[in-house]
């Protein structure tokens, strides 16, 4: 048997099959970790590679709020980011950075702010798209103006009627710019009225400060929002109410007609009464006049 065992694996084809096993398991092998580490290296060179993106961004602007209003510059800027790959990504994602004006040191009146970037990492580049705004610092203005209740419509259902709309609060503030808050006439809260409407009603209702012409002004009112009550009553009601009037007004007539007429019977019968009487006593007088 030990003979045979060796014969078998001293053959030619045998040790031609094994060879060419062996060289395949070799071959997949060294492809796979080849294949593996030129992988790993992409994703690093992916990471570590250079990438730009270009997002939109609010622009805040640094002031003493209390004091002065600022008008004039874009809400939102576009920033550029250059960087690493990665890092770029997931700044674009946070967006734990600001752009901003700093407008501290400037008093009143129109300027020309270079904006600036604040929490940026290091390793990032930027381009702020636009670089340079203008605003206007204004002072700052508060007043107190009368709040007016606007109906989209008086018309409800039918038999039903609206009545004098009430708001939660007669007046409030208006803060803004001294040029912007000289020209509020009123303070509007508008309400809309449904037409199918049976039942008093109250919403709560945005403010909004306009000029004499209606328009809206780029002011603060403070609160910007209250509750307006609108009453819906039945004029059924009332038209019953007035039906019952007339009928007891015709009710009282009825009435004093009626003791008029009594009374003027009576009279009438009094009066009779006493000309029969006068014609009783006259006959008795003749009688007595021709006895004697």
């Amino acid at each position: 048997m030990k003979n045979n065992d060796n014969s078998f694996f001293s053959r030619p084809w045998v040790m031609r099959g094994t060879s060419l096993v062996l060289a395949l398991f070799m071959f997949f092998y060294v492809n796979g970790s080849f294949l593996r580490q030129t992988t790993r290296q992409g994703n690093q060179s992916a990471l570590m590679s250079d990438k730009s993106q270009t997002i939109k961004v609010p622009l805040q602007v640094s002031i003493d709020s209390k004091h002065y209003v600022v008008t004039g510059y874009p809400q939102y800027v576009k920033i550029k980011l250059t960087g690493p790959s990665a890092l770029v990504t997931t700044t674009v994602n946070t967006q734990n950075f600001k752009v901003y004006a700093d407008l501290s040191d400037l008093g009143t009146g129109q300027h020309r702010v270079k904006l600036k970037v604040s929490g940026l990492n290091s390793e990032l580049t930027s381009s702020i798209d636009p670089e340079t705004i203008t605003v206007n610092i204004q002072s700052k203005k508060t007043i107190t103006a009368p709040v007016s209740v606007q109906l989209s419509s008086k018309t409800v259902a039918d038999g039903y009627e609206v009545g004098t709309a009430k708001s939660s609060m007669a007046n409030v503030q208006v803060s803004g710019a001294r040029s912007e808050v000289a020209k509020v006439a009123k303070v509007v809260a508008f309400v809309n009225v449904p037409h199918t409407a049976t039942a008093t009603f109250t919403r709560q209702v945005t403010l909004q400060a306009v000029d004499k012409n209606g328009q809206t002004l780029n002011v603060v009112v403070t609160p910007d929002t209250l509750s307006v009550t609108v009453p819906i009553t039945s004029t059924k009601s009332s038209s019953s109410s007035d039906s019952d009037s007339t009928s007891g007004s015709s009710s009282s007539s009825s009435g004093s007609s009626d003791t008029k007429t009594s009374s003027a019977t009576s009279s009438r019968q009094s009066s009779a009464s006493s000309q029969t009487e006068t014609r009783s006593s006259s006959s008795q007088s003749a009688s007595s006049s021709a006895s004697n």
